[in-house]
């Protein structure tokens, strides 16, 4: 088990807490609804919207990538904190549709956003990774290694859709989250986290890929998997999903010193709606206080936390000084949870200034140039030979 410091450490005159400051989404153009998919799939609205909470989900056309999603998301969340992408020391994306084994997605991200005093690296954690990443960012900044964090998730999961599977094509989305987190002696921010894993369950939900000797013969190839399209065993899954959202929750709720009743709001991951009413149920808390916009996203893995948490403080469902509950689960199988005071800034407090707005964009042409030139030095010098 990772954790994080319990509230007691507010005692603590040095104490580092690390606040969300920023937050920002990014969706594709092109919506596919239920309608869209029985075109070419036995099924229908009713059936599905029935079965999972679905209506529609976004599908990134030929020139968006889960690149350009996480850098779009990445410029609203710097928006909303007002920093500079060179205030940033680290990026983090979790994904599971990174464009490529390397270069990371996190590093292409950087170079957009001339993040040029960041680090940065993927996170493969499937649709609990938000979370994993937002602990990793926590901790580095309590332990003082860094002062503020760039923590997104970012997916094109129609690209590794088998779209002939009825079972696993119509729950599946496309978009992008990305959450600021900065250092601040205000007490308060991530309080708890629990991560968990069990690998034991790895041919439930899996997606087999290059360093698989063969697909049929590896552990994530038990249910024949294909490579490089998801295969799931839907109702294990599901039975996993609806234990540990309530266990991880109430888990990371004991290490806040905080009670399960107090929780404003829980932005689970976006899979099922039956999951959700599952988790309440369990839990002893009002449906209502669940965060669900599965109906609009469908399942986005490791973005749909982030997604859903912007579209939370859109809606002013997240005031100041509320406990929040984050918590994820699928592939691996992972889950994670995590308890979040909101502190700074306030839901109301979104406006940059103006300075620092141009200060950004010119960051990102400064940026877009430097690729430019060195696309044109490596032209200039291999025509050379």
């Amino acid at each position: 088990m990772a954790q994080s410091s319990s509230p007691g450490a507010e005692a603590t005159a040095a104490a580092r807490f690390a606040h969300v400051i920023g937050w920002g989404k990014a969706v594709p153009e092109k919506v596919m609804t239920n309608d869209d998919i029985a075109a070419f799939v036995e099924t229908n609205d009713d059936w599905i919207f029935t079965r999972t909470g679905i209506r529609q989900r976004y599908i990134a056309h030929e020139a968006e990538s889960t690149a350009t999603l996480a850098y779009n998301a990445a410029r609203q969340a710097l928006e909303v904190a007002d920093i500079l992408p060179t205030d940033l020391d680290l990026i983090i994306v979790a994904t599971s549709t990174a464009e490529n084994i390397f270069p990371s997605t996190a590093s292409q991200v950087q170079d957009w956003l001339n993040a040029s005093e960041a680090g940065a690296f993927d996170l493969s954690a499937a649709c609990s990774g938000f979370v994993y990443g937002l602990q990793l960012a926590a901790d580095s900044i309590r332990a003082g290694s860094i002062n503020a964090a760039l923590v997104i998730g970012a997916e094109t999961m129609s690209r590794i859709i088998d779209w002939t599977d009825r079972s696993t094509c119509i729950l599946f989305g496309d978009g992008a989250g990305a959450v600021i987190l900065r250092a601040s002696d205000a007490p308060g921010g991530v309080l708890s986290s629990v991560l968990r894993s069990d690998g034991a369950g790895a041919d439930l939900l899996a997606i087999p890929s290059v360093g698989s000797i063969d697909a049929k013969d590896s552990p994530a190839g038990a249910n024949g998997n294909q490579f490089y399209k998801i295969s799931m065993a839907g109702g294990e899954v599901f039975k996993f999903a609806t234990r540990v959202v309530s266990e991880s929750i109430e888990q990371a709720c004991r290490l806040a010193q905080v009670k399960v009743e107090d929780i404003d709001l829980v932005i689970p991951h976006q899979a099922n709606r039956r999951i959700l009413q599952a988790a309440a149920r369990k839990l002893g808390i009002d449906i209502t206080k669940f965060m669900s916009n599965v109906e609009h996203y469908g399942n986005t893995s490791a973005a749909s936390i982030p997604i859903a948490l912007c579209e939370a403080i859109e809606q002013r469902r997240i005031n100041n000084r509320d406990h929040i509950a984050l918590v994820g689960f699928g592939g691996g199988l992972a889950w994670a949870s995590m308890i979040i005071r909101w502190g700074v800034p306030k839901p109301s407090e979104q406006h940059g200034s103006l300075i620092k707005r141009q200060q950004r964009h010119v960051q990102y042409r400064i940026a877009r140039l430097r690729r430019l030139r060195r696309r044109v030095a490596r032209r200039l010098q291999s025509s050379s030979f």
